[in-house]
């Protein structure tokens, strides 16, 4: 084949053999520039982006530290005003107290001042009497060398004479002075006792408002009767199951009544009653689920009442059971007086008279705070609220003072401790406040016929009135019967009759009348 081809065509041929290559070298080369060319710039630009990007990130983590101080500046600047108001608030609290404390010594100072001015007074009072007593005794030597000059009565005689005679005329000048002394003091004592309870009854302000044993829930109107009352009365059934409430549906006007002697169930079942009222959804599973709702926000007004009385006396050590014990004293009342409140009453008023004469205020708060603690559970336990309230405290680890306020402020013991005396007053006082406590009327009836029948069962008594809604006793005596004497000691006789055989509120003045009357006609 070679020898049929002829030379030039062959190295023509193989001429363009070797111009194709040379061509796609030089293509290939040309690419292989522009690649690198291209990948080249698409370095230069993600090395531009990336720098770009590095002075964003950088710009907007000094934007951040700048915000970021900012709001350090502005916190820091607040906790220096927060310091700053703290600090002003404690300087005008220590400037309160020192002027507090001030006005106390100056207290003190002017009661150290009429001490004095009595112990001089009554060191006058030992010198009139001993040289009256020296005077008696000239007297007595002088009567008897004259009885023996006059009478020719031996000395023995005449000493007996001259001794009864002197011991009846002792006696009379005796009986008076210890009148005129005991009148003054118990002048002076009531002037200070009205000035330290009216300064402690005026430091407290509260509203009285009196409770039942009923509540009555209003109703949108008379159709609202039936859905309370249910299927076959399903649902009333339902409701004093869950609530322990009796219901009472009668002629009453767009009104139910719900009636039980445990405020706690009764406070529940008006609750639930209500939102049932307001929801409209009245069906056996509805109730149940109502009535525990109710329980718990009663439980959390419970405890928060507890809460707030104890932030307010400053009491924060109390044993979690009288805590609790403490908030159903929220819905307790006694002849219609709240007795969380006569408790927080009691404290304040007790603890006021104790900082004026010089106790433990603390003391005397907690005391107040706990003595009627046991109403909390007279409708769980047998027993008086004293001995309940009693031993709830002695198990809770209270103190003795404690203890002793709670028996002592009815008369079951002794008061063994001055801030016993003071937590007995002020819940004399707390009860005595006009409009604090109501009573029903055979009761006052009764009280009052019992006051009249204890003053009339002296002899010499010859009329008796109670007065002033019994709070005075007027004794009206014979005085052919009854000498002025006696008439102190019927007073006192009568009065201890009736704390040991009455309970009453506050105090019962006794009042002693003896009049002597002539009479004549001219015809």
């Amino acid at each position: 084949m070679l020898e049929s081809m002829n030379v030039p065509s062959v190295l023509l041929a193989i001429a363009g053999l070797l111009a194709g290559g040379i061509a796609g070298i030089l293509i290939e080369r040309r690419g292989l520039r522009r690649a690198r060319s291209r990948r080249e710039t698409e370095g230069r630009g993600i090395i531009e982006s990336a720098r770009l990007e590095a002075q964003s990130v950088r710009k907007a983590a000094e934007l951040e530290g700048r915000e970021e101080a900012q709001q350090l500046r502005v916190a820091w600047a607040s906790e220096a005003e927060r310091r700053r108001s703290e600090i002003e608030r404690l300087e005008k609290r220590t400037v309160e107290r020192s002027e507090t404390l001030e006005r106390k010594l100056e207290g003190l100072d002017q009661r150290q001042e009429r001490l004095d001015q009595r112990r001089d007074a009554v060191d006058r009072e030992r010198s009139e009497l001993e040289a009256t007593a020296d005077r008696l005794d000239e007297r007595e030597r002088m009567v008897g060398r004259r009885l023996q000059e006059i009478a020719g009565l031996d000395r023995e005689s005449a000493r007996r004479e001259l001794m009864g005679q002197i011991r009846d005329e002792a006696r009379a000048d005796a009986a008076q002075h210890v009148r005129e002394v005991r009148e003054r003091a118990r002048s002076e004592a009531e002037r200070e006792a009205r000035k330290i309870i009216s300064q402690a009854i005026e430091k407290l302000s509260v509203d009285h408002s009196s409770e039942a044993a009923v509540s009555v829930v209003t109703l949108p109107s008379d159709d609202m009767k039936g859905r309370i009352i249910g299927r076959e009365g399903r649902n009333i059934r339902s409701f004093e199951a869950a609530t322990g409430v009796d219901v009472v549906v009668d002629d009453t006007p767009e009104a139910v009544i719900l009636s039980c002697f445990n405020p706690v169930r009764r406070e529940v079942a008006r609750l639930a009653m209500d939102r049932l009222i307001g929801d409209g959804r009245i069906h056996p599973g509805r109730i149940e689920e109502v009535v525990e709702k109710a329980k718990d926000d009663v439980r959390k007004t419970m405890r928060q009442a507890a809460d707030e009385t104890l932030y307010e006396l400053g009491i924060h050590d109390l044993h979690p059971k009288l805590h609790e014990v403490l908030g159903v004293l929220r819905f307790r009342t006694s002849y219609g007086q709240n007795q969380l409140e006569h408790a927080r009453e009691v404290a304040l008023i007790g603890a006021t008279m104790a900082a004026e004469l010089s106790l433990d205020a603390q003391i005397v708060k907690r005391m107040g705070l706990l003595h009627d603690i046991g109403k909390g559970l007279t409708h769980e336990k047998e027993g008086s609220h004293v001995e309940i309230g009693y031993d709830l405290c002695k198990k809770c680890g209270e103190k003795d003072p404690v203890l002793n306020a709670i028996r002592a402020h009815h008369g079951e013991e002794p008061a063994r401790y001055p801030e016993t005396f003071l937590v007995t007053a002020a819940d004399a006082i707390s009860g005595a406040r006009p409009g604090a406590r109501r009573e029903s009327f055979e009761h006052y009836v009764k009280r009052l016929e019992k006051l009249e029948a204890i003053a009339s069962s002296w002899d010499g008594v010859e009329k008796v009135y109670a007065i002033q809604a019994g709070r005075e006793i007027r004794i009206m005596v014979t005085p052919d019967k009854i000498s002025d004497e006696e008439m102190a000691v019927l007073s006192e006789q009568t009065a201890r009759r009736i704390e040991n055989e009455l309970q009453y509120p506050g105090q019962i003045k006794v009042v002693v009348v003896r009049e002597s009357r002539t009479v004549d006609f001219a015809r």
